[in-house]
């Protein structure tokens, strides 16, 4: 993922929402969100490449989704697949691992009502407070121009009793551009972080692949929603969270 907006302990109905955008190269192949058969519990999209997942969910409550750290002036380990460290957090095996050893990241995960947020940029992991967040690929609530837009706008979206999907989904398809003067540095060159700097990124051979909303109730009502571009193909499932079900 490389846009999350999630409005956390605001809503009155739905405790937990989020929003995430998916940036990749387009010929990178990879499946729709959907339960796997080998972990029936788990609902995400595969990467085909190198197995893992940007999001998902699971039926025992608990959530994960990444975005990739752009520093292009930082060194980077030549390291596997971030895309693991999704499932080991959904799995509750992500003390397993030294994330050190991946390219830059940040992780949301946890359960609907404890979410964590941890980047191996700077080694620290935190509790998600209640509020409205973004993460694109800096760190948490770095104002970035579409992570500000995206926040504003889930503000808004939300602010009546039902969430108006619809509108939800328009939002993150906002192609408009930042402003030079408010654009980051990352070391891709200002033509490039242009470019980049929509909520939603159509280029030729990189940008948005696919949407996704999660909402979770105070019952343990999970909606799960995913509109996909390459493929296109919309997903919806809805499912109660059990307790008592191990992974």
């Amino acid at each position: 993922m490389c846009l999350i907006a999630v409005a956390y302990g605001v809503h009155q109905r739905y405790p937990l929402i989020l929003l995430a955008n998916r940036d990749e190269f387009l010929d990178r192949p990879a499946e729709p969100a959907h339960f796997w058969p080998e972990r029936t519990h788990l609902l995400a999209g595969r990467d085909l490449r190198a197995g893992g997942t940007w999001l998902g969910v699971s039926t025992n409550g608990r959530i994960a989704a990444l975005t990739n750290y752009r520093d292009l002036r930082l060194t980077e380990p030549d390291g596997p697949s971030r895309g693991e460290l999704v499932l080991l957090a959904l799995e509750e095996h992500l003390d397993q691992v030294d994330t050190r050893i991946h390219k830059g990241f940040n992780l949301l995960y946890g359960t609907f009502d404890k979410l964590m947020v941890h980047s191996n940029v700077t080694g620290e992991t935190v509790p998600l407070q209640p509020g409205i967040h973004g993460l694109s690929n800096h760190l948490l609530n770095t104002p970035w121009p579409k992570v500000e837009r995206a926040k504003a706008g889930m503000a808004q979206v939300i602010a009546s009793e039902e969430p108006d999907t619809e509108a939800l989904f328009t939002l993150m398809a906002d192609r408009t551009q930042a402003e030079d003067q408010h654009l980051p540095d990352t070391g891709v060159g200002m033509a490039w972080e242009k470019v980049l700097s929509p909520l939603f990124i159509a280029t030729e051979g990189y940008g948005t692949r696919c949407t996704t909303l999660v909402m979770v109730d105070h019952e343990g009502w999970v909606t799960f929603e995913e509109r996909g571009q390459a493929p296109v193909h919309r997903i919806r499932e809805r499912f109660r969270v059990v307790t008592d079900r191990t992974s």
